[in-house]
């Protein structure tokens, strides 16, 4: 199967431009592609994870990616799926996630000569003149256009900065830029980045004369409400020093059961005659296709053994054999309440407090009533079905 069927039959294709010359470009491996990714914090997270995925599968059908990293738009913001504006990071602040970002991609992406190129925004947007720019650039672009963009019509009542307006110019401002200098033909996105992409596209067949190409990826939950890469606590991170390799297979091994073979089709690289026989799989076994998603995505992020580790540890919290994961706690006074504070299973006394009081914590076997239970050394703290820790008290 080709590398364009086999994007559309995992279910990752939203739209495109030019459908033809696309499939053409992207299975004779004559793409050069690019995906944009804004600093906004010191590590990936899951919602960049399939991002990562459609690049290493082109790259290995002989594409050529090009690793946009937006040292220069991260001092604007995307506006997109925003209710308010970002907050506006520092030079320094920016310049060290673009490096977090970099050694994080090195993982996923071979970059190299005649491989993969990195290259960051900020070395062409930031010695912009802006006169310049409005007379290069300003002609191509319609207010009228911009307005109807999804991304700017949701935050119109609320109020759009002018900042923020300004997001869609530079993005296209990107995309032509990069097919000046690195013959860059095709970007790809999220499907809730279209209306910027599509502005990309126009910018290079107006300036340029020349054609290129934009596609859209489903980004899987991500579309149905940026669900992924969320928790209750926050995002989902790449880093180990932010999400355990524990918590991130944790975090795949209770997706919803009817998202995990779309799971499963977009972000594994398990092959899709392979996919296809475990969709037959009787409903009873949906908690083996969990651990089969969350042990090929913990192992293609942190590796084949940590991934095993994380999956004993699993199988170990649900009355298995295997190792539990565990805190070690430093604490004066070991009640169950300043236990799960400092463990890190509930962020507050009074989380904790209301947890314990609606029946929501166990240990070792029992139910937790007493709020000035104390714990020992060893003893295993459960929060509702799914966080089971060990305690080692320091």
């Amino acid at each position: 199967m080709e590398i364009y069927e086999e994007l559309k039959k995992r279910g990752l294709i939203a739209q495109f431009t030019d459908e033809k010359e696309i499939k053409e470009l992207i299975n004779g491996g004559g793409a050069r592609f690019y995906i944009g990714f804004d600093p906004t914090a010191d590590s990936l997270h899951v919602g960049h994870f399939m991002a990562l995925c459609l690049m290493k599968r082109l790259q290995m059908a002989g594409n050529k990616p090009v690793v946009l990293l937006g040292g220069g738009t991260g001092y604007i913001g995307d506006p997109t799926g925003r209710s308010d504006m970002r907050s506006m990071l520092t030079p320094e602040t920016i310049e060290h996630n673009c490096v977090c970002f970099k050694k994080q991609m090195e993982r996923f992406i071979e970059f190299g000569e005649d491989k993969a190129i990195i290259v960051n925004n900020a070395d062409w947007l930031l010695d912009l003149n802006y006169i310049e720019l409005l007379r290069e650039v300003g002609p191509c672009f319609t207010v009228n256009n911009m307005l109807r963009a999804e991304c700017y019509k949701q935050r119109m009542e609320k109020g759009l900065s002018f900042l923020e307006f300004n997001y869609m110019i530079m993005q296209a401002y990107d995309f032509w830029y990069l097919n000046e200098k690195y013959g860059c033909n095709m970007q790809f996105g999220g499907d809730d980045q279209w209306s910027n992409m599509l502005a990309g596209t126009e910018l290079i067949r107006k300036k340029s004369g020349k054609d290129a190409y934009a596609m859209t990826i489903t980004l899987l939950l991500n579309s149905e409400g940026k669900k992924m890469g969320k928790t209750a606590k926050g995002a989902v991170w790449l880093d180990e020093n932010k999400t355990s390799p524990y918590d991130f297979y944790q975090y795949w091994r209770n997706v919803d059961d009817a998202d995990v073979m779309k799971c499963i089709k977009m972000l594994t690289f398990i092959p899709i005659g392979q996919i296809e026989e475990m969709e037959k799989w009787d409903a009873s076994r949906i908690n083996e296709k969990k651990e089969v998603l969350a042990f090929e995505l913990t192992k293609l992020v942190h590796g084949e053994e940590k991934a095993a580790k994380a999956q004993s540890m699993a199988k170990a919290a649900f009355g298995g054999e295997g190792e539990l994961p565990e805190k070690i706690v430093s604490v004066e006074n070991a009640t169950i309440i300043n236990v799960l504070v400092a463990a890190g299973i509930c962020s507050s006394n009074g989380e904790a407090r209301r947890l314990i009081q609606q029946g929501g914590v166990s240990l070792n076997d029992d139910k937790v009533t007493d709020i000035n239970l104390t714990v020992k050394n060893g003893d295993v703290v459960h929060k509702g079905k799914k966080v089971h820790v060990k305690i080692t008290l320091q």
